[in-house]
């Protein structure tokens, strides 16, 4: 039976997600990336962030908490601290972390040749097909939702 050693991501030293025997290593700007795309999936965040936002946003998933807000987006977050915060699995926190660790998983795995990225024209979206299993899509867990208590940008009336 051939064992195959997974390589670690790696695309910096600013950032360390560790899982098991796994090491995934981020610089700044990948991490920031990763991290407010996680939110975006998460329903979190309804877009693009400025760069104040990305700041505490990321403060949020390596922190876990926004200490001194750098903008509008860290007073929601302490101030629905609650119901962001929770057992492990159920914290915002744990799910920025878990979708940012798992796009790097899966990057990794597409440049080790274990996956490929393929486009299913029936649903219109894109998915991670196994070459050595005849191109069988593998079914990433469902991520829950926290658009009841999502940041969301006050918009100014020239917007």
């Amino acid at each position: 039976m051939k064992s195959t050693r997974r390589g670690n991501y790696e695309s910096g030293s600013d950032y360390v997600l560790e899982y098991g025997e796994l090491r995934f290593t981020f610089n700044e700007r990948d991490f920031t990336e990763r991290v407010e795309q996680a939110a975006v999936k998460l329903g979190f965040v309804d877009g693009q962030l400025e760069e104040s936002e990305r700041e505490d946003l990321v403060n949020l998933a390596v922190n876990c908490h926004v200490k001194n807000p750098s903008s509008p987006l860290g007073d929601p977050v302490n101030t629905s601290w609650r119901e962001l915060d929770g057992p492990s699995e159920r914290s915002l926190v744990h799910w920025l972390r878990r979708l940012v660790f798992r796009g790097a998983w899966l990057d990794q795995r597409v440049k080790e040749g274990e996956l490929e990225v393929v486009f299913d024209e029936q649903s219109q979206t894109f998915g991670y097909a196994q070459p050595d299993r005849n191109y069988e899509l593998i079914e990433l867990s469902p991520e829950p939702s926290w658009r009841r208590v999502a940041y969301r940008r006050e918009r100014s009336e020239i917007d």
